[in-house]
């Protein structure tokens, strides 16, 4: 099996204006020997050279921070990718949103932790966060930029899901991440969800009506096996939507250019300064056990494991272990029948809707047909035709 890098996370800096409670890179001055400009392109060509049409996440810190953000952006956009930040939204202006998305921006992650003003600018740090965030998807929206909001669940803002749901669909916001924080960085002692609390908020996050708005939990694979439980037919189930992907298809290159499975975990699988990205990429023994990986405890015992997997980083967290059982996760193995193995018939495609398919970005493409091909099997239709895509993109997508 073949491993692609979908989706590369990159804190550019850990130079940021704000000093979030929970943040996993201690971000506030730069990190000694942050890459260079020029490194930094070299960088966008090697990782192009793996998966030219990934999805690219640059982050920091704070990106906006970053007085060559620009640069970057056009080029890792030339080179295919498609290029999306995750910011705190505080010094994004119009002119600024205009600027990145002529230079080849897609779109934004905005955070935005409470609908209380007060409440997101002690989470943050700043007084003035909450308002600064506002103006921020304004100016994102504006410019013509797609826009998904990114909130950070704790027992204080649980409640309030529901609220941010209604407030992004009012916004327009079609996408709503929601982030389960892991022991890391400045969070290692903000986690506040008891492994108790954390299963009630996924059985609720299961049933909560989406309100047109896409809900993505992040940080959180138990998810899958709640759907399962719950929604066993759910088209998410036939992605990898929720899974934990860390070295598998997503990997973060932090600001001095080492290369980890993810932001959560802060093992080095090695240094684009030494090695290529490729290099690292399909060599890496960190990634290699992450890929086939003999899971221990109850993750390596459970039915549900292909499924899920459980959160790696959390693991490594608390045990030391990235192989070890996620200690969040209340499920016990066995409760459950054992799930069905089934060999699925091949479905046709026509060559229109092919070529509608090579349309849909890169790192959904998978999803899609997964879905597509599950809405045609429901519909009893060997044959998937632009008109049957059509039809699955009004019964699937929120409205």
């Amino acid at each position: 099996m073949e491993f692609v890098p979908y989706v590369i996370s990159w804190n550019l800096t850990q130079r940021c204006n704000l000093r979030c409670k929970h943040c996993y890179i201690d971000a506030g001055t730069p990190m000694p020997g942050e890459l260079s400009t020029d490194e930094a392109l070299h960088v966008l060509d090697e990782a192009a050279e793996v998966c030219r049409e990934a999805l690219l996440i640059l982050s920091g810190g704070e990106p906006l921070l970053r007085p060559d953000l620009g640069a970057l952006v056009a080029h890792a956009a030339a080179l295919g990718m498609m290029v999306v930040l995750g910011t705190n939204g505080t010094l994004l202006t119009v002119d600024r949103a205009q600027a990145l998305a002529g230079r080849g921006l897609s779109g934004v992650g905005i955070s935005l932790d409470s609908l209380v003003p007060s409440c997101h600018d002690a989470f943050r740090g700043v007084e003035g966060a909450w308002r600064a965030a506002i103006q921020g998807i304004e100016a994102a929206q504006r410019a013509g930029l797609d826009v998904q909001i990114q909130m950070t669940l704790t027992r204080d803002t649980l409640p309030e899901v529901p609220e941010v749901i209604r407030f992004s669909r009012q916004a327009g916001v079609r996408i709503l991440t929601i982030f389960f924080l892991v022991c890391t960085g400045r969070g290692q002692d903000l986690v506040d969800l008891t492994p108790e609390e954390y299963e009630r908020a996924l059985q609720w996050l299961v049933k909560l009506p989406s309100d047109g708005v896409m809900i993505r939990p992040r940080c959180a694979p138990s998810f899958r096996r709640v759907l399962a439980q719950t929604k066993p037919d759910s088209i998410l189930l036939k992605s990898d939507a929720g899974r934990c992907m860390a070295g598998k298809s997503y990997c973060r290159i932090t600001p001095d250019g080492k290369v980890t499975p993810c932001p959560y975990m802060p093992l080095v699988a090695g240094s684009l300064r030494e090695s290529s990205f490729s290099t690292i990429w399909r060599s890496a023994p960190l990634f290699q056990a992450l890929r086939n990986p003999a899971l221990q405890g109850r993750c390596g015992d459970c039915e549900y494991k292909n499924l899920c997997g459980g959160c790696r980083a959390r693991a490594f967290a608390t045990s030391g272990d990235p192989l070890a059982e996620d200690p969040w996760c209340t499920y016990v193995p066995g409760t459950d029948k054992p799930l069905p193995s089934h060999e699925e018939t091949a479905l046709n495609w026509t060559a229109e809707a092919e070529a509608r398919l090579e349309r849909v970005p890169f790192f959904v493409r998978r999803f899609v047909r997964s879905a597509v091909e599950a809405f045609a099997r429901r519909q009893g239709v060997a044959t998937v035709t632009p008109e049957l895509l059509d039809e699955a993109r009004r019964r699937m997508m929120p409205s």
